[in-house]
C-alpha cells in the first residue's frame, strides 16, 4: 500500500474516532441536563404522580382509590413519572445536542430548515399531550365509569398499569399532532404534492380510524376522540404545506428551465 494511501487511511480513522468522541460527549451533556432537571424535580415525585392521576380520580367513585401491586411500585412508579417530565422539560437542550451533532454536515439551507422544524415538532408533541390530558382523560375515564355504574363494578387500578396507559395515549397523541409537520416535510421533499394529498384524503381518514381503534379503548367515543383531530391536523398540514412549501407541481416553464438549467 502506498503511503498516500495509508495517511488518507489513518485520517479517515481518525475522523471516524473523533466523531464517536463527540457523539459520546453530546450524549453525556444531554443526560446530564435529564438527570439535573430529575435531582431538582425529585422531591416532589409524589405530587408530580397525583397530578398525573387526577383525571382518573376525578372520576372515581367516592372514596375510590388507586392500588399498588407490587410491592416497590410506590416508590418506583412516580420516580419513572418524574423522570419522564424530567426527560420533556429538558427535551429542547437534547435536541440542541443532537443539532450540534448534525449540523456541520448539512448545507446552509438545511441548516435554516430544521431549527423552525425541531421547534415547531417540540411544540406540537407537547400540544398533542396537553390534548390528551385535559380532553382525551377525563372523557375516557368518565365514559369508563358510566359503562361500570350499571355492572355494580368498582372502577380502580394499578398505579403501574395507569402508568403505561397514560404514556400510551401521551405518545399516541403526541405523534398524531405531528402529522401537519410529516405533510409539509412530504411536499418539501417533493415526495407528494398537495393536489395528491387531497386524492389520498379517503384512505387517510379510513386510517385515522384504524389507529384510533388499536390505541384508544374499545368504544367508538374515545375512538372518535383521537381519529377526528388526526383528520383534522391532516387538513391542516395541507393547508399548511400550501402556504409555506406551494404546491409542489412544476408548472411547463419552470420544468423547462430546470431541464436547460
Amino acid at each position: 500500500m502506498s503511503d498516500p494511501q495509508l495517511k488518507q487511511d489513518e485520517g479517515s480513522e481518525e475522523t471516524f474516532i473523533s466523531h464517536l468522541v463527540e457523539l459520546r460527549d453530546r450524549i453525556i451533556r444531554a443526560g446530564i441536563a435529564v438527570i439535573v432537571v430529575f435531582v431538582g424535580l425529585v422531591y416532589w415525585a409524589p405530587d408530580i404522580f397525583r397530578l398525573l392521576a387526577r383525571p382518573l380520580m376525578q372520576n372515581l367513585p367516592r372514596d375510590g382509590k388507586m392500588i399498588v401491586t407490587d410491592v416497590t411500585g410506590s416508590f418506583f412508579v412516580p420516580m419513572k413519572v418524574t423522570m419522564l417530565v424530567a426527560f420533556v422539560i429538558a427535551l429542547p437542550v437534547v435536541l440542541y445536542q443532537i443539532w450540534a451533532f448534525v449540523a456541520p454536515g448539512l448545507y446552509q439551507h438545511e441548516k435554516k430548515l430544521v431549527a423552525p422544524l425541531v421547534a415547531s415538532s417540540y411544540t406540537l408533541f407537547l400540544c398533542g399531550m396537553a390534548f390528551a390530558y385535559f380532553v382525551v382523560f377525563p372523557t375516557i375515564f368518565r365514559v369508563m365509569a358510566h359503562y361500570n355504574a350499571p355492572l355494580g363494578a368498582e372502577m380502580t387500578t394499578d398505579i403501574d398499569n395507569y402508568l403505561s396507559f397514560v404514556l400510551t395515549m401521551f405518545i399516541a397523541f403526541g405523534v398524531t399532532f405531528e402529522v401537519p409537520i410529516v405533510v409539509v416535510l412530504l411536499v418539501r421533499m417533493n415526495l407528494l404534492t398537495v393536489k395528491k394529498l387531497k386524492e389520498i384524503r379517503p384512505y387517510v381518514i379510513v386510517g385515522a380510524f384504524i389507529v384510533a381503534a388499536v390505541v384508544t379503548p374499545p368504544d367508538v367515543f374515545s375512538q372518535l376522540i383521537l381519529a377526528l383531530p388526526l383528520i383534522v391536523l391532516y387538513e391542516a398540514g395541507i393547508i399548511a404545506a400550501r402556504v409555506f412549501v406551494g404546491s409542489g407541481e412544476k408548472k411547463p416553464a419552470d420544468e423547462e428551465q430546470a431541464a436547460s438549467s
